[in-house]
C-alpha cells in the first residue's frame, strides 16, 4: 500500500502543519515551471475556510485577465458568490431542481441547495462571446477557458485551494437568467475557492509525448 493510499482517508484541519507537509509534492511554488508541473486542484467537496482574502481575490482576477485575447475584445466577465449570497442562490438552484425533478426527495434538494456552500467563495467566469466580423466566436470562448486556467494557477500560487467545475447549473437557461446572464452569454466555469481539508490525491496523467504527432510532408 502506498503512503498516499494510507493518508488519503485522513482528515485534517485547514492549515494543519501535517497537511501542508503531505501536500508539498503538489503545487510546488519554488518556480513557475515547478508549479505548472505539480499543479493539482482541490475538491469542492472537501473545502473549508478560509477562502481567499479580498487582496488575494484582487490578485487572482488581475492574473485572470492576462490571457490571449484576439481582437482585444475581453469576451468574459465574472460573478462572485460569497457569504450569505451562496445560501440565497442555493435556494434558487433548489427551486429549479425541484421543478425539473418533482420526484426527487429532500436529500437531493438539500444537496443542490448546498452546492455553493461547499466552498467559501464561488467565482463564475462568464463567456460573453458574440458574433464578430473578424474574430470567430470559438476563439473568444477559448479565451474564456484560458481565463479559468489562469484563475487556477494564480489561486494555487497564492496557496488558495481551487477547482474548476460546471455542473448542470452552468447549462440551465433559468439558472442563467437568475445569474443575470444575457441570452448570448455562457458559464465557462464555476471556480470554487477555499482551503482543502484533506490531502490532495493525484490522478493518472496522460503521456504527453504519446499525444504528439510531428507533421511530415508526403
Amino acid at each position: 500500500m502506498t503512503v498516499r493510499a494510507i493518508i488519503a482517508p485522513l482528515r485534517f484541519r485547514a492549515g494543519d502543519a501535517r497537511l501542508r507537509a503531505i501536500m508539498q509534492t503538489f503545487n510546488d511554488t519554488s518556480s513557475v515551471l515547478s508549479l505548472l508541473r505539480t499543479r493539482k486542484s482541490a475538491s469542492a467537496k472537501t473545502m473549508g475556510e478560509p477562502g481567499p482574502s479580498a487582496e488575494q481575490l484582487s490578485e487572482i482576477l488581475a492574473c485572470a485577465v492576462r490571457v490571449p485575447d484576439h481582437g482585444k475584445l475581453a469576451p468574459w466577465r465574472f460573478i462572485l458568490w460569497e457569504g450569505e449570497a451562496r445560501a440565497a442562490f442555493g435556494e434558487v438552484m433548489k427551486a429549479r431542481w425541484q421543478k425539473l425533478h418533482p420526484d426527487h426527495g429532500e436529500a437531493s434538494l438539500a444537496f443542490v441547495r448546498g452546492l455553493f456552500l461547499r466552498a467559501p467563495a464561488v467565482l463564475a467566469v462568464i463567456s460573453t462571446a458574440s458574433e464578430h466580423p473578424k474574430i470567430p466566436v470559438w476563439e473568444q470562448q477559448l479565451s474564456a477557458g484560458a481565463v479559468c486556467m489562469n484563475i487556477l494557477n494564480a489561486a494555487t500560487a497564492l496557496g488558495v485551494g481551487c477547482q474548476w467545475n460546471t455542473d448542470w447549473v452552468a447549462y440551465d437557461a433559468e439558472i442563467a437568467a437568475a445569474m443575470g446572464l444575457a441570452p448570448h452569454e455562457k458559464v465557462a466555469g464555476l471556480i470554487y475557492l477555499g482551503t482543502s481539508t484533506v490531502p490532495l490525491e493525484d490522478r493518472p496523467r496522460p503521456d504527453a509525448q504519446a499525444l504528439l504527432t510531428r507533421w511530415q510532408s508526403a
